[in-house]
C-alpha cells in the first residue's frame, strides 16, 4: 500500500470526524512493527489516553492489536469516557486495525 494513497484517505476521513471532550477521536497508527492508539480531544488538541504494543513481547501482531484496544478502553473508562469516534488513519479496516477496534468494543467502548 502506498503512503500517498493512505494519506489521501486519511485526509478524507479527518474532514468528516472530530473528537470532543465527551466523544473523543480514537486515532490509530500502525507501523510494520508496532501499533499505536490514542483518544484525542480535537477541540483542545489534547491526548486523553494512549496505548501501544511496544512493551508487549509475546503474541501475534493481531493479538497484540486486540490487547492494545482493550488496554486503551480500560484507560478510557478510568477517565469516564464511554463513547468514541473511530479514526482508522487512512488504513484499511482489516487485520490489525479491525482487531484493535474489536478489542476496544469488547472492553466496553462504544463506536
Amino acid at each position: 500500500m502506498l503512503t500517498k494513497d493512505r494519506l489521501r484517505r486519511k485526509k478524507g476521513i479527518r474532514a468528516k470526524i472530530s473528537g470532543t471532550a465527551d466523544v473523543p477521536r480514537l486515532a490509530v497508527f500502525k507501523s510494520d512493527r508496532y501499533i499505536y492508539a490514542q483518544a484525542i480531544n480535537d477541540a483542545k488538541g489534547v491526548t486523553l489516553v494512549s496505548a501501544s504494543d511496544k512493551d508487549m513481547k509475546t503474541g501475534t501482531k493481531i493479538a497484540k492489536a486486540a490487547a492494545v484496544g482493550e488496554k486503551l478502553a480500560e484507560l478510557a473508562k478510568a477517565k469516564k469516557i464511554k463513547r468514541i469516534v473511530f479514526d482508522r488513519g487512512g488504513f484499511l479496516y482489516q487485520g490489525r486495525i479491525k482487531a484493535l477496534a474489536d478489542g476496544a468494543r469488547k472492553a466496553g467502548l462504544e463506536f
